[in-house]
């Protein structure tokens, strides 16, 4: 490790204990007696212990499940999309890292549960939506968490599209799968895979169809021309909330190859020395943009100042990257 890298552990240990435990156990290796103990800060400390501030007594956050129940006339288009409700904020205690073990986790859980319906149809919380991309981040969050998601496994395994991704507008009559949904899903699938030991025969190949889609595509690239589908898929996000970007596709690809021991696949590379030229001179990534909208609180200094998590996931993707070619 360089003097630059050093530098940027000790600022990245220097942030929260959210981004502390995962800098212990996937760039330096502790012992899990080490990080655990740090990951436990997260139901007390810092960004976690404030999210779970802000939790409304019956478990949702700002009264909603997929939008606040003040949501204003308009605010939507003037100010941008709100991501104070429960299904952000399940997100980003999954990023976080709460320990689904916590008190909080559990007592999180059930009350969702109980009090938690979808403004789409009034469905309860972990028997998820009608979207796609709702419903892959509700698997992620609640097989995370220890919730009973089987059935929303089974309502995207239905739902998968004849090139093998998803996309959130089939109820609208989309035929072609979307990059945004198809991570979605395939983020919702690994996590459930991982809880229950393996998932299903149907899962894991309609995972493996999903990754087959991006892999196809370099992550970024259309299949007809070649070109990228979209400028910002190569733009560095965060929090990416719904939207798309090449360093959540790898960080995706480097948690599943952890999860079924499979190597990284070389259509993947593209994608690493693009996020490998993003490093700033000090070492560290910052946010090429950044999505509007009221949050809870921010957690960095915004599109062109150096961010924990970018630098975080970025890191521990070259390293899961450059191990591997190492063998």
């Amino acid at each position: 490790m360089s003097s630059n890298d050093n530098s940027v552990i000790e600022w990245l240990l220097a942030s929260d204990p959210s981004i502390r435990w995962q800098v212990m156990r996937d760039l330096l290796a502790k012992p899990a007696t080490e990080w655990s103990a740090e990951r436990a800060k997260v139901e007390t400390e810092g960004w976690g212990a404030a999210l779970l501030a802000h939790q409304d007594a019956d478990g949702q956050w700002a009264g909603g499940a997929y939008w606040p129940r003040d949501l204003a006339a308009g605010e939507e288009q003037q100010l941008g999309q709100p991501w104070t409700a429960t299904s952000w904020a399940l997100d980003q205690l999954v990023e976080f890292g709460l320990d689904p073990g916590s008190d909080s986790a559990r007592r999180t859980v059930a009350l969702v549960g109980a009090n938690a319906r979808w403004e789409e149809g009034g469905q309860p919380f972990w028997q998820g939506e009608t979207e796609e991309c709702i419903n892959g981040r509700t698997v992620a969050a609640g097989a995370y968490l220890g919730a009973d998601v089987a059935g929303v496994v089974a309502r995207l395994l239905g739902a998968t599209m004849a090139e093998g991704g998803w996309n959130c507008h089939s109820e609208r009559g989309s035929v072609r799968a979307s990059f945004a949904s198809t991570l979605a899903v395939l983020e919702g699938l690994v996590a459930y895979e991982r809880a229950t030991g393996g998932g299903t025969e149907a899962s894991v190949a309609a995972r493996r169809a999903g990754e087959e889609y991006l892999l196809r595509r370099h992550l970024f690239r259309r299949l007809t021309t070649g070109q990228p589908a979209d400028d910002k898929f190569l733009m560095l996000i965060h929090p990416a909330r719904w939207r798309y970007d090449v360093l959540r596709a790898l960080e995706y690809f480097r948690s599943a190859s952890i999860l079924t021991g499979e190597p990284p696949d070389d259509r993947l590379e593209e994608a690493v020395r693009h996020v490998r030229s993003k490093r700033g001179e000090d070492g560290r990534w910052t946010a090429d943009w950044a999505l509007p909208g009221r949050t809870w609180f921010r957690m960095d200094d915004g599109p062109g100042h150096p961010s924990p998590w970018l630098t975080l996931y970025a890191l521990r993707v070259l390293k899961w990257w450059d191990d591997s070619r190492a063998k």
